[in-house]
């Protein structure tokens, strides 16, 4: 291990979607879990993640890069960013995202004493690294205890949940259903997808038995009336939640039925069992 002293603040360039977002945020728990509940830790992330460490005591603040591939000097977001490091500089910076110009040069321009990721050091993975966790942990295992790093995972955070029961009337116990992915309304194959035709018998049977709950993006209400009539125990919440919401939501869930895509990785993150 490469020992760092006085880490009291870290910026995270991690600027993926929801899912990417979600499982980078295993480095949160292992920066404190190293240098104390004190260090101050911020992150640079995507517009889908905005409101994602709302009620997450472990991030300090949050900066929105819109356009990913814009150059420093076309990137108003960027420069802000680099601004701010010169003004507050860093004691780390730690990019996990992958090599080339998106965010190199980036990493490169903001002010931090020590850096790690490309194009500083690059990750060592392991043969048997087959989950994407274990791809983060690889940026940033040279810098935490392996005890540590062994045991740490994502987490999130999301509202009250008790103001979300009383709000949209759940039971106590239900299974989430999300039968829709990020690729649902893209004007070409969808990979990902399960037929409607499927997911409507499987509401009905389950149905029966069950309360379920159903989750989905605003703008998808095309796809979700493929699957109407829903069973007198389903909630529809499709379009109706946020993110921080839907966090809470999913940890007291039973289970998740979905398809590979985000609220899968926050399902995991809240400890709630997956089926795909």
């Amino acid at each position: 291990m490469q020992r760092l002293e006085n880490i009291k603040s870290v910026i995270i360039i991690r600027s993926g979607a929801l899912g990417d977002t979600v499982y980078s945020s295993v480095v949160l728990d292992a920066l404190v879990q190293q240098y104390g509940e004190d260090i101050k830790i911020d992150w640079i992330g995507a517009p889908s993640i905005q409101s994602l460490f709302k009620y997450d005591k472990r991030v300090d603040q949050t900066f929105i890069i819109k356009h990913r591939k814009f150059p420093i000097w076309l990137s108003k977001e960027k420069r802000k960013i680099i601004s701010f490091s010169k003004s507050h500089p860093y004691d780390l910076l730690i990019n996990l995202e992958s090599d080339g110009p998106t965010f190199n040069p980036l990493a490169v321009a903001i002010h931090a004493r020590h850096k790690i990721g490309y194009p500083f050091s690059k990750p060592v993975h392991k043969e048997n690294d087959r989950h994407m966790v274990e791809h983060i942990r690889a940026h940033f295992s040279a810098i935490i205890d392996k005890g540590i790093i062994n045991n740490t995972y994502p987490k999130l955070f999301g509202k009250e949940f008790d103001d979300l029961k009383e709000k949209y009337a759940l039971p106590n116990q239900y299974i989430i259903i999300n039968p829709s992915n990020s690729h649902t309304n893209r004007n070409k194959i969808n990979y990902r997808a399960w037929p409607a035709e499927k997911w409507k018998e499987l509401i009905k049977r389950l149905g029966k038995q069950k309360n379920l709950v159903l989750i989905g993006n605003k703008g998808e209400e095309k796809y979700f009336d493929l699957l109407k009539p829903y069973p007198e125990k389903v909630i529809d919440l499709s379009g109706k939640t946020d993110l921080t919401e839907l966090i809470s939501i999913m940890s007291q869930a039973k289970a998740l039925i979905t398809t590979d895509t985000g609220p899968a990785h926050v399902a995991s993150a809240t400890g709630t069992p997956v089926y795909c």
